[in-house]
Parts: C-alpha cells; structure tokens; sequence
C-alpha cells in the first residue's frame, strides 16, 4: 500500500511540474486599450531565460507574435515583423502597432529558436486607440 501512495504522489507532483510550465503577459491585460508606444511585459513559470544559443535542458527565451499564432512544436520561429526575438533573454519591450484590434502572441523556444509549442504560448487581444 505505501509503495501504491508513493508512486501516485510522485505522478502527482510530476504532473504538477508539468502543468506549471506556462508563458503569459504580466502586461497589458487581454481586451486593454492601449496607446502607441505601450509597454509589453513577459512572464514565465517553470522555465528559466536564456540567450539564444544556450540549448541547457529546462531553458529558452521569448518571443513576440503580432496578428499570428502559436508556432507548432519544434518549428523554427520565423524572424520577420510578425515575429519578434527576444534572443538576449529581454522580459519587455515597447510596441508600436496601428490603431485597430491586434492580437499578441508570446511563444516560448529553446535556444535555437524551436517552438515549445502552443502548450508554451499564451495570447491576448488589445485595442490600439488613436
């Protein structure tokens, strides 16, 4: 029976660990009207920042996805306008976007720029007003 309760308790907090790894936007809130240039903020749990380049197990960096979507897992993060690097392990940025809806994405990748995937992405809506 004990060893029963240990093997569920270590599935347990090994699914625990696993559900604690999550990107997300300290700011600006989803649905925020905001003015350009606005302040973007980057969270993360369960991982730790590093600079592209550094493939240490457990580690990545962020990156900034306007009006597109979570890169699937594995893929190379395109480095176009659409798709900023924050390869120098930056947590914030400003932003200037046109007035209208746009929708951010933040996508988390190894040092290579490899998606974790959407499981490691978070997006929000703002409203950019003149």
């Amino acid at each position: 029976m004990k060893k029963i309760l240990l093997a569920l308790s270590l599935s347990l907090a090994a699914a625990t660990a696993l559900a604690a790894e999550r990107v997300y936007f300290v700011e600006p809130a989803d649905g925020a009207a905001v003015k350009s240039p606005f302040k973007v903020r980057f969270g993360v749990e369960g991982m730790a920042i590093a600079p592209a380049g550094d493939m240490k197990p457990g580690t990545g960096h962020h990156h900034l996805i306007i009006d597109g979507s979570p890169v699937p897992l594995n893929e190379v993060v395109a480095t176009d306008d659409s798709h900023r690097h924050f390869g120098k392990g930056q947590t914030e940025t400003e932003l200037t976007l046109p007035p209208g809806e746009h929708t951010l994405t933040l996508q988390f990748a190894n040092g290579a720029h490899q998606s974790f995937g959407p499981a490691m992405s978070s997006s929000i809506k703002v409203r950019v007003v003149p």
